[in-house]
């Protein structure tokens, strides 16, 4: 049984906004060349038609970089309120959301919390996802390799190209951060999980401490110490916290021991 999805648009509510943009870039052009004058005003225009969605997506970036879990689930409380099998789905995310922040409690109750049938059932890679986060950050290391294994070996849903690219290169990211937690990492490990990091800002700290626990592994105390700069103050509640702390001490000792 396949996951979930809202109903899909049809062909024409997916051609029609391209044939829109085409067009008015076909107009656009035609104005310039029979005056240049036109392309500052065709400028603004194209400012403030595009700002809000940037100025939006800029914002949720922001927000999801911050480490406020509370505010995040927030953020999605509406969104959360119109999902199909509320009773499922709503944990679950808020589940995703904890769980990715370290907030491994929180994100177990919300597990708890989460109606057991068919919509749990379709939500596999969902659960993975979520499962394999708590499994390292509690220290269950091969079980958190085995469940990234077995992400990775999922069909990839039916999708466009970017968004199955993105699906890939985030589960090839939670396979590179299980293993940087049971200190077996691979040679490309850490350009995984910076392309993950960069990927989705939800997981951004996550890959950060596994790319910072590789750099520690790897002798590279200098990367490590770089990539736990700017990093939130994290509540006593996320796992974030101890590692950021044992992290830095790990660094500091391995700088003086160099000189």
């Amino acid at each position: 049984m396949s996951a979930p999805t809202p109903r899909r648009p049809s062909r024409t509510q997916l051609l029609l906004p391209i044939a829109v943009a085409t067009l008015g870039g076909l107009l656009a052009a035609q104005a310039v060349g029979r005056d240049p004058r036109y392309v500052g005003s065709l400028l603004a225009f194209a400012l403030l038609l595009f700002a809000p969605a940037l100025v939006g997506r800029w914002r949720m970036r922001r927000l999801l970089m911050s480490g406020d879990v509370e505010r995040v689930i927030g953020s999605w409380e509406d969104s959360i309120g119109r999902v199909p099998h509320r009773d499922t789905m709503a944990p679950l995310l808020q589940a995703t959301a904890y769980a990715a922040y370290g907030w491994i409690e929180a994100a177990r109750r919300a597990l708890e919390r989460a109606l057991r049938g068919p919509a749990w059932e379709a939500a596999l890679e969902q659960r993975l996802f979520v499962e394999t986060l708590l499994d390292a950050f509690e220290g269950d290391r091969e079980e958190a390799v085995r469940k990234a294994s077995t992400l990775e070996g999922l069909p990839i849903p039916h999708a466009g190209p970017l968004a199955r690219r993105r699906i890939a290169l985030l589960r090839r990211g939670l396979a590179a951060l299980a293993r940087a937690f049971a200190h077996s990492s691979r040679k490309d490990d850490t350009r995984l999980l910076a392309k993950a990091a960069s990927a989705s800002p939800l997981v951004h700290w996550a890959m950060r401490y596994a790319a910072a626990i590789v750099a520690v592994d790897w002798g590279r105390a200098g990367e490590a110490a770089s990539l736990l700069s700017n990093a939130p103050a994290w509540p006593a509640q996320s796992a974030f916290r101890e590692y950021h702390d044992e992290l830095l001490r790990r660094v500091g000792h391995d700088l003086q021991t160099a000189h």
